[in-house]
Order: structure tokens, then C-alpha cells, then sequence
């Protein structure tokens, strides 16, 4: 009996394909708006957005961590200003937090009055937790300011299977709230502020 021998050529290939379509790939990453796109939500009628570079001394980032009750995280933060012809509206910054493995970015709209404008998802890599993004969740921050407790099972409700990305995004909330704040205090974000 005489064996011919196949030629593999053709099947590796296919065999490759086949194996790669069978190796699970699940990525969970949404990107929802752009960091531009986020500016408009925040502040429709702005025609202008100038960065404004904040640093906080030692003494600011420790009132951050006593007075408001959270970390500064960082000395160094870019703020917009959103301005429509002339006259300042408020700031917009844009943050990540971790979720529970994965980054969130989102952005929070600051009015000149301190108070929180409004909070966009930008992007959300969780597998789990993505409701978050639901705006009755998201309303819960608008009219706050820095003294609100801004505090999961406070004054902000969790989200069952998203207690991290609920928590972890409020304290970031708190934390832009209280830079503003105390930014504002300070007169870093210019006169008038």
C-alpha cells in the first residue's frame, strides 16, 4: 500500500484561522464622545475653550484631603474655561478613574457658581457597570458643589454590579468639585472667579 502525502500548505492556514476565530476576544471598551464633543455637551453655548494650567502647593492639596475628604491625586491639572463671547461660563475637566480594573474617563462641567453643571462618560473599558452612563445616575451630581458630600450611599445612589465604577467616579466628581473650588479660592482660574 503506498501513502501519498498531503500537501499542508493549503491547510495550515486555514487551521490558523480556524484556531484564531476560536480564541475568545472580548473587549469591552466604548468610547461615547470625544474630549471636544464632551466640551459642547457640558457647555452648549460656549464659543471658546482656553486651558488653564492649575497647580496646587502642599498646603492646597492637603485642604483637599481634610476639608473636602478626598486625595489631590495630582498637583498638576489642565482645566478649561469655557467662555462665550467674552463672558466666562464655568470649566470643564476631564479625568480617569480606575472602575474595577479598567480605566473610565469622563468630564465634569463646573458653573462659575462652583456648582456641578453636568457629567459626561467619555469612555468606559469595564465589562460590567457600563450604566453609569444612564443619565438619571449621571443627575444625581447636577446643583452639587464641593461641601455636598458627594458620596456613594450618601447623597449618591449605587448601582448594583457597578459599585466600584459608581464609587470610584464619585470621588473623582468630588475631587474636580473641590480643585474648582479651591482653585477658584486661590484666584488660578483669573479674576472674576
Amino acid at each position: 500500500m503506498r501513502f501519498k502525502l498531503m500537501d499542508t500548505s493549503q491547510v495550515w492556514p486555514v487551521t490558523a484561522a480556524l484556531a484564531a476565530a476560536a480564541v475568545p476576544t472580548a473587549t469591552y471598551a466604548v468610547d461615547y464622545m470625544s474630549p471636544q464633543q464632551a466640551q459642547q455637551a457640558l457647555f452648549p453655548q460656549a464659543d471658546r475653550f482656553d486651558v488653564r494650567d492649575v497647580k496646587l502647593d502642599a498646603t492646597q492639596m492637603q485642604a483637599m484631603a481634610s476639608r473636602y475628604g478626598v486625595p489631590a491625586r495630582s498637583a498638576q491639572w489642565k482645566v478649561l474655561e469655557a467662555s462665550q463671547g467674552g463672558k466666562r461660563q464655568g470649566w470643564v475637566v476631564i479625568d480617569n478613574v480606575v472602575g474595577k480594573f479598567e480605566l473610565i474617563t469622563y468630564a465634569v462641567g463646573i458653573a462659575v457658581d462652583g456648582t456641578v453643571r453636568q457629567v459626561e462618560i467619555l469612555s468606559y473599558r469595564e465589562s460590567h457597570g457600563g450604566e453609569i452612563r444612564l443619565p438619571a445616575w449621571r443627575q444625581q451630581f447636577v446643583g452639587k458643589t464641593a461641601q455636598a458630600p458627594i458620596k456613594v450611599g450618601s447623597d449618591i445612589a449605587n448601582i448594583s454590579g457597578a459599585t466600584l465604577s459608581c464609587t470610584h467616579v464619585t470621588e473623582g466628581i468630588k475631587r474636580i468639585a473641590a480643585l474648582i473650588d479651591i482653585a477658584r479660592a486661590g484666584g488660578q482660574l483669573g479674576a472674576g472667579a
